[in-house]
């Protein structure tokens, strides 16, 4: 039998076990209250955690108590010197404001239980029913690269993968098992050599002695010329075979049009959408840069304060923002490597003419290097109602809508005011429902 031991560090003051028991048994009314808590939030604020306050009904943990009718309980407490056993206590009257129901015109109210959730708790809970768009053809498991990656040792190699350490232990170990003659040895006996033949009349043991040691000289040399140093046996390299690893960073292209019409009204509400988007593929991704092109009749990338602070004029040219997006991808972002997502936030307005070649940069180039592209159309409150349905619309949303038809990684939404942000991006982004 398996036996697993959570040896994750607790919170200060708190337990852990007990906290994820408590999330697991209340998960539905904190989801509740944060998908509500949403809404009323700084998209810039999103990644904080959330004090979220539930009703105490249904949270208790069950615990055995004494039943209230039967039974005969006769106590006294520690400290009581006003009561004996068996007298009577008058129950107190109301106007106290102690714990319990309190007061409701509508029936009976309830406390409520307020709940610290933690940045991590917080995003796993508003981002519970959200997945990558299509997920099930260009899923992150799916999507690889190649590394070279450490495969022990071979005998075969370039010199600028040879491995020096173990060729050199492999010819020690070589030399100490063939016996071949250290270097010390050597020496030994030519300096015995040198001193026999330095005397001027050795005797004759002495020149007896002196060719021993030259046959012996000649023995070790022999052995050490027969058992080199270092033999192309020990040589090792170091091995490296290409191995696929799961890609796991993506580039977000942020498109703007900051021609006159676009107000500050209209840059605050695509910004909100930024971010969100920005958000949601950090918590998918392990590494996500971000890309801001801004355009009005010419494209540039720029930084992010000047993205959405800088103004600009001039007319609107859509296919400009296309073409820079191509050019930075193509120098920075291989496809091998990253995870390309597009958004575009525009008030529909584009340059007569233009629209074609923006149909024919998404159709040839940019959607079949897309995970994801999503096209944001910012329109003013009053103009909801008439722009209900989606056949109708801007110049650039008709044109778009042609794309749509043909690329299933591309969307296209509107938005008016602020509270639209969050159904629009849950819409682009929720969960296919399993088709039966």
């Amino acid at each position: 039998m398996a036996h697993f031991i959570d040896r994750r560090q607790n919170p200060k003051d708190k337990s852990l076990g007990n906290r994820q028991r408590f999330l697991r048994r209340t998960r539905a009314r904190i989801k509740e209250v944060v998908n509500k808590s949403v809404m009323d939030r700084k998209v810039t604020n999103i990644a904080s955690g959330e004090t979220v306050t539930i009703p105490t009904k249904g949270i208790d943990e069950p615990r055995f108590r004494h039943a209230r009718s039967g039974g005969r309980r006769q106590r006294a407490f520690t400290g009581n010197k006003d009561f004996r056993t068996g007298d009577k206590v008058q129950k107190p009257s109301g106007g106290g404001q102690g714990a319990g129901k309190r007061g409701s015109d509508s029936g009976e109210g309830e406390d409520e239980f307020q709940f610290a959730l933690t940045r991590d708790e917080f995003l796993d809970l508003f981002f519970e029913d959200l997945e990558l768009p299509d997920l099930a053809k260009k899923s992150l498991k799916e999507v690889f690269s190649v590394t070279l990656r450490r495969a022990g040792h071979t005998k075969f190699g370039v010199p600028a993968n040879l491995n020096i350490m173990r060729t050199m232990r492999n010819s020690f170990g070589r030399r100490i098992a063939l016996k071949r003659p250290r270097s010390e040895e050597v020496e030994v006996v030519q300096r015995q050599i040198l001193e026999l033949e330095a005397k001027s009349e050795p005797s004759a043991a002495e020149l007896v002695w002196l060719r021993q040691l030259h046959e012996k000289l000649e023995e070790l040399g022999r052995k050490r010329r027969a058992v080199p140093f270092i033999d192309p046996i020990d040589i090792r390299y170091n091995n490296y075979l290409p191995t696929p690893v799961p890609n796991t960073q993506a580039v977000m292209f942020c498109l703007m049009d900051v021609s006159g019409s676009m107000g500050e009204r209209e840059k605050d509400l695509a910004k909100r959408f930024f971010v969100l988007l920005h958000l949601f593929l950090s918590r998918c991704y392990e590494r996500t840069e971000v890309v801001f092109v801004r355009h009005t009749h010419e494209a540039q990338e720029v930084d992010e304060d000047t993205f959405f602070r800088s103004r600009e004029t001039g007319g609107t040219v859509v296919s400009t923002a296309l073409y820079e997006m191509m050019d930075v991808l193509r120098a920075r972002y291989p496809v091998n490597e990253w995870n390309i997502y597009a958004a575009q936030a525009s008030d529909g307005e584009n340059f007569a003419g233009d629209s074609e070649k923006c149909i024919a940069l998404l159709d040839e180039t940019i959607m079949p290097l897309c995970q994801y592209y999503a096209y944001i159309e910012i329109i003013d409150e009053r103009e909801r109602a008439i722009f209900r349905d989606t056949r109708s619309g801007a110049a650039l949303w008709r044109v778009y809508g042609a794309v749509g038809e043909k690329w299933s990684n591309f969307a296209m939404k509107r938005i008016a005011r602020p509270a639209d942000i969050y159904p629009v991006f849950r819409e682009l982004f929720s969960k296919k429902l399993e088709q039966s």
